[in-house]
């Protein structure tokens, strides 16, 4: 997860287990907007389409589908969301779109009333990836995306379904075609950072992940985007902090980009 910065180092941001794992979130974003009425989904986590070995191999301790029982929680269902955000379809982040692994059956795709948005360049990528990221991919869930036919593939900064008031960063640096979402509210723009800024330590430049599939690219993509945010007073949105949610981006005396004020669950945030 932090490339080729020493252990020695990152081991006092995140430390890890026995078995040399951290932990890391797999969170979403729901937006409910009200006039008219629509229920926005950046990302569906891991899930539980996983099989027991596969389970063990990647650290995924619950046995149940998080993203749905959250749903509920929130009197909710799969059925209920009428749009679901894809910043690109690693098994960490598009995982949740599937049912839970059962012994011997397929698995089914989940939010049967749902527009899937995602880049044309990802969904490419899933379609026909390299041998190196090969294993970052669910082979069932393209052939289930296409069929739904409620699928938009994105190639510029907008969506027909989203219509105004979305926009996106598009970002070659972790995969090709990363889509990151920005929302705007009263307080700055909220920027779904997806893997380009997994979670805290990486807002910082020279961090990457050693999966990342150009790391000198994905530097000159967060400089750009930090700097943007910085002058907007804007917000990252963490899929993978194990404990904040979002943050505010900042510039430190030193000139170096850092968090600032934090969120834990950021619940029932105004946005225009």
């Amino acid at each position: 997860m932090f490339g080729n910065v020493p252990r020695a180092l990152w081991e006092q941001w995140i430390p890890p287990d026995e078995r040399h794992r951290i932990p890391l979130a797999c969170r979403a974003m729901l937006i409910e907007e009200e006039n008219p009425s629509r229920r926005i989904l950046f990302e569906a986590g891991i899930g539980a389409f996983f099989p027991p070995k596969l389970k063990d191999r990647y650290g995924v301790l619950e046995a149940e589908h998080v993203l749905l029982q959250e749903l509920s929680r929130l009197g909710l269902s799969d059925a209920d969301i009428d749009v679901v955000v894809l910043s690109h379809l690693h098994f960490d982040h598009a995982g949740g779109l599937l049912s839970a692994y059962e012994e011997g059956k397929a698995p089914r795709l989940l939010f049967p009333n749902a527009t899937f948005v995602v880049s044309e360049r990802a969904f490419a990528r899933a379609k026909n990836p390299h041998p190196r990221d090969r294993a970052s991919f669910i082979p069932e869930l393209i052939p289930l995306l296409e069929s739904s036919g409620r699928l938009e593939l994105v190639s510029g900064e907008t969506s027909e379904v989203l219509g105004p008031g979305y926009r996106f960063h598009l970002s070659d640096g972790h995969t090709p075609g990363l889509l990151l979402s920005q929302v705007e509210s009263p307080e700055g723009p909220i920027v779904f950072a997806s893997d380009l800024i997994p979670g805290r330590p990486w807002v910082h430049l020279p961090v990457t992940m050693g999966y990342d599939r150009y790391p000198e690219l994905l530097i000159d993509e967060k400089e750009a985007l930090l700097s943007a945010l910085v002058a907007q007073k804007g917000r990252l949105f963490f899929t993978h902090d194990h404990e904040v949610a979002m943050a505010r981006v900042i510039r430190d005396e030193h000139g170096r980009y850092r968090v600032g004020e934090s969120w834990l669950a950021p619940a029932r945030l105004p946005i225009a």
